[in-house]
């Protein structure tokens, strides 16, 4: 009886196995058709790309919420293994989220934000706001229902619901406190680093202009400086840099500017450390539920770490400076491409308009604004008509700006007309985890930044790998982080790594 149960049990996780890998690869073609759709796919396609992507989600969905899913699910047993209990544990919490939701639900909102996306790109363009809120009020809409209906299935707010989706296990309850706290240092320190580099000379701009093609060629030569597999991977361009793609089919972009090679090239490393992830996640579990990434803020910890911890420091530039001379035929006598000038060009604390190009300390206000707003839609305790207002007098509030026009507000992001609400926080909660992971990094191998100023990334992507890659969604966030650094995600490394590189604190 027990030996023919545990078979049975043995099967029933076979069978979640097979469909949950079935499902993985709708996942891959899904990531590739919205790569290709965000890098160069003509507009005339459109109309048909969402249909094809709407079809694909339903189909997914369609297998995670099959009747015979929830028995298999309370049948299954997974092997004596840690990592194949922890998959069967990520596939009853995926299945919890899908279940809750009905297959036309997450049609119509598929639909929805493919057809918003390319409207927000039209209304970036023009920076009109009005054109764009009548596809963002249904995607709003869209959202908001799936919110409700996993908040009634998983015992969560609705807000909560949304956020566990990019982030397992993070609770707005475990946000506020964090955030709450950066709004209260965030003014004196912005203040005090602004003070502080008045002191300094001011960086001497780079003479451009940077032809498109050099500025490729470096990116990519750095991609693979940080260890990312070009025969796994591309780098290619997109209005908003990201990371997707595949399995083994890593694409990153990023955006370029002649008279600017910085922006790009710290896009390049950003995209990299979320790219280095994704090819260092456990080969043994692909499409699996636990050989994906832990979550959002997990996942941007990788990639502050390599752009804001790693390559906007001292021993990075010592390596990157003649290397940037020699892509842009710069002079070793010129003092605009000295290390200690890039330096400072790449932690210049300047307050903008713009997320994706604010400086280390003024980029949490960002985000500070962004998590008011979208937690304020999605408890219906503001208008979506209100947003730009509330949003430009936010900013106003924490950085002093008089935003001129909804591009450089509301509109700059992809993440509300794509229906990713709920991600936002997890940038800054990135941040954190970046500067908590680079500090325990440092202590157990002090070797890592020295290695860094020689083009040696293999002790820092060393200590990565095992210790937050090669993990999966084998543990929570808290674990794996508490695992790699000896105590539990705090802001401590956070604020110290501000004082002491922006306002010269010991």
């Amino acid at each position: 009886m027990n030996i023919q149960s545990g078979t049975a049990s043995q099967q029933a996780y076979e069978t979640l196995r097979q469909r949950f890998a079935r499902m993985g690869h709708i996942r891959n073609a899904l990531g590739i058709l919205g790569w290709d759709k965000d890098t160069m796919m003509p507009t005339g396609a459109s109309h048909s790309r969402a249909e094809s992507i709407a079809t694909l989600a339903v189909l997914s969905h369609e297998l995670m919420t099959a009747p015979d899913m929830a028995a298999l699910l309370d049948r299954a047993d997974a092997p004596d293994d840690a990592m194949a209990r922890a998959n069967l544990r990520e596939m009853r919490r995926q299945h919890a989220h899908a279940a809750a939701v009905p297959s036309d639900l997450v049609e119509a909102a598929s639909r929805a934000a493919s057809h918003c996306e390319m409207a927000w790109r039209t209304a970036h363009r023009d920076s009109d706001f009005a054109a764009l809120l009548p596809a963002l009020q249904t995607v709003l809409s869209r959202t908001r229902e799936i919110a409700a209906a996993k908040a009634d299935a998983l015992g969560l707010s609705p807000y909560d619901a949304l956020l566990d989706q990019y982030d397992p296990g993070t609770r707005q309850a475990d946000i506020d406190p964090v955030f709450a706290e950066l709004s209260s240092e965030l003014p004196d320190l912005i203040a005090t680093a602004l003070d502080h580099q008045k002191g300094q000379a001011a960086p001497l701009p780079l003479p451009g202009p940077f032809e498109v093609p050099a500025q490729e060629n470096l990116g990519r030569d750095t991609m693979r400086a940080l260890g990312f597999d070009m025969a796994r991977g591309r780098l290619d361009v997109s209005l908003h840099p990201f990371c997707g793609g595949a399995e083994d089919d890593v694409r990153i972009t990023t955006r370029y500017e002649r008279d600017d090679c910085l922006n790009a090239l710290m896009g390049v490393v950003h995209e990299t450390g979320h790219a280095l992830y994704e090819q260092g996640l456990p080969g043994a579990w692909r499409a699996q539920p636990v050989g994906e990434a832990r979550g959002m803020s997990l996942h941007e910890s990788q990639s502050l770490l390599m752009e804001m911890q790693i390559c906007r420091s001292r021993p990075f530039m010592d390596w990157m400076a003649p290397r940037l001379r020699a892509a842009f035929g710069g002079s070793a006598t010129d003092a605009a491409w000295t290390p200690e000038n890039l330096h400072r060009l790449v932690t210049r604390v300047r307050p903008g308009f713009i997320r994706v190009d604010a400086d280390e300390v003024t980029y949490p206000a960002h985000i500070l604004v962004r998590y008011e707003m979208e937690t304020a839609l999605i408890a219906g305790k503001m208008k979506l008509a209100d947003l730009p207002e509330a949003f430009n007098t936010r900013i106003h509030d924490l950085l002093g700006l008089k935003v001129p026009e909804d591009r450089l507000g509301c509109l700059q992001d992809i993440h509300w007309p794509s229906g990713s609400w709920g991600y936002f926080p997890t940038y800054t909660l990135g941040a954190i985890l970046a500067a908590q992971l680079r500090e325990a990094a440092e202590r157990d191998t002090p070797s890592i930044m020295p290695a860094i100023g020689n083009g040696d990334f293999a002790p820092l992507l060393d200590w990565l790998r095992p210790r937050i890659h090669a993990r999966g969604s084998g543990a929570s966030t808290v674990e794996i982080v508490r695992d790699a650094t000896g105590a539990v995600p705090n802001t401590g490394p956070y604020l110290r790594h501000l004082r002491q590189r922006y306002c010269a604190e010991a």
